[in-house]
């Protein structure tokens, strides 16, 4: 039995796309408040969405655990979440309504809840955490459990009082991330996590993160948590992380999912040393910018200490694009950071995104022309997305419509007034992942012509790919064209 049952919104069964992919990561952010709140003396456990077929479940790990208190927090550190899905936003409603039904108290905290608390009030949670959630949430269950003073003394909540939702002020971040417990790991059923790595992709990951927050100002990027704000672990404190989780589970590869790894200066290298020192490597990817990876030796440094993967957020192959998004890189950084990279023996990701205002084809042409000649080993393609608290959200506001979420990762709905339509975006991140594919197969192609020994299960499987996606790719342009005709 436990007095608090933590669970979250995130089913990888209702993503198709990401379903597929079967890349599964235990809800990191979750895990934080959950080791938080034990630090206290409270009893927890942990009902994993990420893992279950429905919704339903939840009543028979309530049926066990005995709750006073369901805590829906979701993973703030997990992007896919922070995309704030229909989907998902539905599974919280039915999570909240059966929780309700068991006589639960409801607590709600999550990107979505902080810009919908109304909604999630009237579906069924009882309080909404708002921003950093982990303080706030220990404050929130101590008047729970206690009875002691009242909901409208504790910052960064929201809750129904006297028929009318009441929003208390906005909490401040925490600064010193060191002093946050680890997070409760032993509550995920991490052998099940092995279990489908393993069998999928061949070794395990597992997620850690070093930092809250991000100082830039990409006008698209949604922030409701953070804010603009940024705090950073000391490195010695995560390799102290890393050698236990490399002592306890033994994972092949690890996923650091900040938004911006390694960003004040000095600190990537005090991290290669502090691994190195404390033998702490494990191999790992992260997420970068193209400006920062060309500074102080930062590439060299990453590679020290055991980075296998960077993904860039490179957006467009145009710099009016860059420019428009106030990205703060530029095209020539991305080409330079990615040969660099590659110069190092790391593995690069490009994310692109499609249909900011501005866009033409011939920004388009210029995308795919960066792909074509950086030769990242991985992609990933969105569209522009308004989500509330953004620059861009303001601008496009007033074309939004009924639709102002998409229901699963692979949506790709345009919800305003874009270029092109939905179904011409959806063609063109076909047809991107086409091409990429055949520039990819080529450039394997050559090599294994002139390194016979160089032919492998892996270029076998490339060659087979660049013959399918050569022979459909017409058909899907020919579809594009169509698209962009009618558009016109």
């Amino acid at each position: 039995m436990a007095d608090i049952l933590f669970t979250h919104s995130y089913f990888l069964c209702f993503d198709p796309k990401e379903f597929k992919a079967m890349m599964p990561y235990a809800p990191l952010g979750t895990l934080y408040a959950a080791a938080q709140v034990r630090s206290l003396g409270y009893s927890v456990a942990l009902f994993d969405s990420m893992l279950a077929q429905s919704e339903k479940e939840i009543a028979a790990a309530i049926d066990e655990e005995k709750p006073k208190v369901v805590v829906l927090y979701d993973d703030d550190f997990n992007y896919l979440t922070k995309m704030c899905l229909s989907r998902m936003r539905d599974a919280a409603f039915s999570i909240s309504r059966i929780a309700k039904e068991h006589g639960c108290i409801v607590i709600v905290h999550g990107s979505d809840p902080a810009d919908h608390a109304e909604n999630y009030i009237e579906h069924g949670a009882d309080y909404v955490v708002i921003g950093e959630g982990e303080q706030t949430l220990c404050e929130l269950l101590q008047h729970i459990f206690t009875s002691y003073g009242s909901p409208a003394i504790i910052n960064g909540i929201a809750y129904r009082s006297d028929g009318t939702v009441q929003r208390t002020p906005k909490r401040e971040v925490l600064h010193d991330l060191d002093r946050l417990p680890f997070p409760a790991r032993d509550l995920a059923d991490i052998e099940t996590y092995r279990r489908i790595w393993r069998k999928r992709h061949g070794y395990f990951s597992m997620n850690i993160v070093t930092t809250r927050g991000c100082p830039f100002h990409c006008n698209w990027c949604a922030k409701p948590i953070y804010g603009q704000v940024y705090h950073s672990r000391t490195p010695e404190n995560v390799v102290e992380e890393m050698a236990m989780m490399k002592k306890d589970y033994h994972p092949d590869h690890l996923w650091f999912c900040d938004d911006i790894f390694g960003l004040k200066p000095e600190w990537v290298p005090r991290f290669a040393d502090a691994v190195i020192t404390h033998d702490a490597h494990i191999p790992f990817k992260c997420l970068s910018r193209a400006d920062l990876l060309l500074k102080d030796e930062t590439i060299r440094q990453l590679a020290r200490a055991g980075c296998q993967t960077v993904w860039i957020g490179a957006e467009s192959g145009s710099q009016h694009i860059l420019d428009a998004m106030e990205k703060g890189t530029t095209v020539e950084q991305i080409y330079t950071s990615a040969k660099q990279l590659r110069q190092f023996g790391m593995r690069v990701g490009f994310f692109l995104q499609y249909g900011y205002p501005g866009e033409t084809r011939r920004e388009i042409e210029l995308t795919l022309r960066m792909v074509k000649d950086c030769k990242p080993d991985e992609i990933g393609i969105s569209v522009s997305y308004p989500l509330p608290g953004t620059k861009f959200y303001e601008t496009v506001r007033q074309q939004l419509g009924a639709k102002q979420n998409w229901v699963d990762s692979q949506d790709l709905a345009i919800m305003y007034h874009g270029a092109y339509t939905t179904d011409f975006y959806r063609a063109l991140h076909t047809i991107t992942h086409k091409k990429f594919r055949i520039w990819q197969g080529r450039d394997i192609l050559k090599h294994c012509l002139a390194n016979p020994s160089a032919i492998n299960r892996y270029s076998i499987r490339r060659m087979i790919a660049l013959a399918y996606h050569t022979v459909t790719l017409p058909s899907a342009e020919s579809e594009l064209n169509r698209l962009e005709h009618h558009a016109n």
